[in-house]
């Protein structure tokens, strides 16, 4: 009953966190001055039958409570400029834009979470060692570049200078198209989430239990990866939703500089070109990701650590 009350608190705030998002990014693309389809040779005349015929007219809360409207019933409206009358859903999800770039973000998630855990738990078994700081090392430079930096010499090194991988990605035709791109987005968070194992997996060996577990002679091995791996991955877990933001988002930098063609072109375009049904159905997809990803890891949390009380954790 406690899960359930949880979860259902933790659904009322992101639907109202999703709505929020909405009508941010709807406001402000508005309160850019001009109009979508404002050019050299268009007169005040066309400006106003275009924004007429899009309902681009109407005041912006009427505006606002048209689109929310229009989106419960899955109408994101229509493209003004890249597709002209073509519908955000098949531009979205009729050419396989959003399922190249979930791929892109779901492969570095789980390498990340696959690279990271068993480094950490590496570094904190080997604790004060030479692998101890070659991996404090490691993780500590990947926490300080950026990912385009990343990016930059995967192409030089990988693609470039050694010829192993190909340096474009226009098809995504093979697994070979993704390595660099998945290496890229699952460098920072591996190395982050290896620090945040290692500091939690060394807390934990300092607790009582712990202690109990060896004087019991039970042996370091399972003391370590069967009974402080589990209070460790806490704080991981938690950083799971940040981690599916930064992947998200990131992505579009990633797709860019790999030539991937995901929703990261859509979205650049759209905004270039000031086509805001494309911008709101971008923008809104990536945050009910985002807010789906901190539901589950706020439910997930909860089922790991029982002892959450919900009505004095105000997460």
């Amino acid at each position: 009953m406690d899960l359930f009350l949880y979860a259902l608190k933790r659904i009322g705030v992101s639907i109202m966190t999703l709505l929020l998002v909405t009508a941010i990014t709807f406001f402000l693309m508005n309160a850019i001055p001009g109009s979508p389809f404002m050019t050299e040779k268009s007169t005040p005349e066309q400006i106003a039958q275009a924004e007429a015929k899009y309902g681009l007219d109407q005041p912006l809360v009427v505006q606002f409570v048209n689109y929310i409207r229009n989106y419960l019933h899955g109408d994101m409206g229509t493209s003004l400029k890249m597709q002209e009358g073509t519908a955000v859903t098949t531009i979205l999800f009729g050419q396989d834009k959003f399922i190249i770039s979930i791929k892109l973000g779901v492969m570095a998630l789980i390498t990340a979470v696959v690279v990271g855990i068993p480094l950490g738990c590496l570094a904190a078994y080997y604790r004060g060692k030479w692998i101890d700081s070659l991996l404090r090392v490691i993780t500590t430079l990947g926490v300080a570049v950026p990912s385009f930096v990343t990016a930059t010499l995967l192409l030089f090194g990988l693609g470039v200078n050694l010829g192993w991988l190909p340096v474009q990605s226009n098809s995504l035709p093979d697994a070979a198209s993704y390595v660099m791109p998945v290496m890229t987005l699952a460098f920072y968070p591996s190395c982050y989430i290896a620090k945040l194992t290692r500091t939690s997996m060394l807390d934990a060996i300092s607790q009582d239990y712990i202690r109990t577990a060896r004087a019991k002679g039970v042996k370091t091995k399972v003391i370590l990866f069967k009974h402080a791996l589990r209070n460790s991955l806490i704080p991981v877990i938690t950083y799971l939703g940040p981690l599916t933001a930064g992947i998200i988002t990131g992505a579009l930098v990633v797709e860019q500089i790999f030539h991937i063609p995901g929703l990261g072109d859509y979205f650049v375009s759209s905004i270039l070109n000031r086509d805001y049904p494309v911008i709101m159905g971008t923008t809104v997809l990536l945050a009910a990701l985002i807010v789906i990803m901190n539901l589950v890891v706020d439910i997930a949390y909860k089922i790991v650590d029982p002892r959450i009380n919900i009505t004095k954790k105000g997460k």
